[in-house]
């Protein structure tokens, strides 16, 4: 018995630590395509180079913080722990089986403290220049969406805060179009209110986490409360990311939106941008199509009563900007609200003996009111560009695109809450 036992741990080989790394591995595909030199002069302004010890190489720092994302290990704590370990690592780093690694608490001081905060961004725009380079990327086509991730915060350390309410972006536009509508009905134009200016009292509650402050509760369905963050992504359709925005969870995807569509658009030819139902609203589907791109978005259930008439059954007539009922009566434009709500209301005299007034909904005088928004017309043609062949083609895609991308979020979190930095509270609108 004792001849089969063998110990090898304690013999001597003369080889190098090259001849140990698979060449197939990942890691010697990054090394042979990354190039470090732009960091070197990058962070060079940063480091002291006349007086006491040699710092830790920058790159070093940041490989290991990449070898992190790679392999979704948990914590920088675990990461430092993996790399005494693993050859392939060391490798990566350069270090030599009896070299020491960096301690994890100096990789965490070096992005906090000594890095400036947007490398990890430059970083990030440095490897997608490259996939352009070598033509991995299409962003003709790009898809939208958002995906929450839990924050490590406990979600029975908490606090309520009145914070202040910020308009949204395109407030100050919808502003002047529904002034526009109203002098022209005759009503008195909508002025600024303290709702709609953050310095002027506009507030609302929120529950903030005493353990991270940045992140938000998230409520969704029957999913229990918790802390998490939400990363609103836009990538192509080889399922290259091509821009991040990170927010609390509690921010809804159409309010960060135009962060993600507007970095995304400015620096790539985009022709179609692909989202999910939460992206349907009147400013999304105006803006984009503005902008000459076409926005490919879903169907969306009809939430009404389902025994009487649609929207859709009643007719619009541009000419004299009312609604032609299913029996033919005239629904009159009366106001236009802040929200850019336009209402239209029929006479109750010519309804009061109408046999369909169960149909149509009318109120108790006999009066039928519809409700569409003022930039109706662009959500009417998005709903004609979902019908079309290509539309269903492209919005199908989004399983192995967008989806797949945030698979491999979830498995490496780390990673996603890295790229940038959180969105500020006080952008959530």
């Amino acid at each position: 018995m004792e001849n089969w036992r063998k110990d090898a741990r304690r013999e001597p080989v003369i080889t190098d630590l090259d001849a140990l790394v698979p060449r197939d591995h990942i890691l010697r595909k990054i090394d042979k395509v990354m190039d470090y030199e732009w960091l070197y002069e990058r962070l060079s302004p940063y480091y002291c180079h006349e007086h006491g010890r040699p710092g830790t190489d920058p790159v070093v720092l940041i490989k290991m913080v990449l070898i992190q994302h790679l392999f979704g290990i948990p914590s920088l704590r675990r990461t430092h722990q993996e790399i005494q370990v693993n050859l392939a690592y060391r490798w990566f780093l350069g270090y030599s089986l009896l070299d020491n690694i960096p301690h994890f608490a100096t990789v965490s001081y070096a992005f906090c403290k000594r890095f400036p905060p947007e490398l990890s961004e430059e970083i990030f725009e440095h490897i997608l220049n490259k996939a352009l380079n070598h033509r991995m990327v299409d962003p003709s086509v790009i898809f939208i969406d958002g995906t929450h991730i839990k924050a490590s915060a406990n979600k029975k350390k908490y606090q309520k805060q009145r914070v202040a309410e910020t308009a949204r972006i395109y407030a100050q536009q919808l502003r002047e179009e529904v002034n526009a509508e109203r002098e022209a009905l005759g009503k008195a134009p909508i002025e600024e209110d303290d709702d709609d200016d953050p310095e002027g009292g506009g507030t609302r509650e929120k529950t903030v986490s005493t353990t991270d402050p940045d992140c938000g509760m998230f409520v969704k369905g029957e999913h229990e409360r918790q802390f998490a963050y939400e990363a609103h992504t836009a990538c192509d359709r080889h399922g290259m990311i091509l821009g991040v925005t990170v927010t609390a969870g509690n921010v809804h995807d159409s309010v960060a939106w135009d962060t993600v569509y507007d970095d995304v658009t400015r620096k790539f030819d985009v022709q179609f941008v692909t989202m999910d139902a939460g992206y349907k609203t009147p400013w999304i589907a105006k803006k984009v199509l503005e902008g000459g791109k076409i926005p490919i978005l879903p169907y969306t259930r009809y939430k009404g009563k389902k025994d009487g008439y649609k929207p859709w059954d009643y007719e619009y007539d541009p000419v004299n900007d009312c609604y032609i009922c299913p029996q033919g009566g005239t629904l009159r434009h009366t106001t236009t609200n802040k929200d850019g709500k336009r209402t239209y209301r029929s006479t109750p005299r010519a309804c009061k003996d109408c046999p369909c007034k169960h149909l149509c909904g009318a109120n108790e005088k006999g009066q039928k009111i519809l409700t569409t928004h003022i930039w109706q017309e662009h959500l009417n043609l998005v709903e004609q560009l979902r019908k079309t062949e290509l539309g269903k083609e492209l919005y199908a895609q989004r399983k192995q695109t967008i989806e797949r991308v945030f698979a491999d979020a979830k498995e490496n979190t780390p990673c996603v809450i890295h790229i940038t930095e959180v969105w500020p509270e006080s952008q959530a609108g």
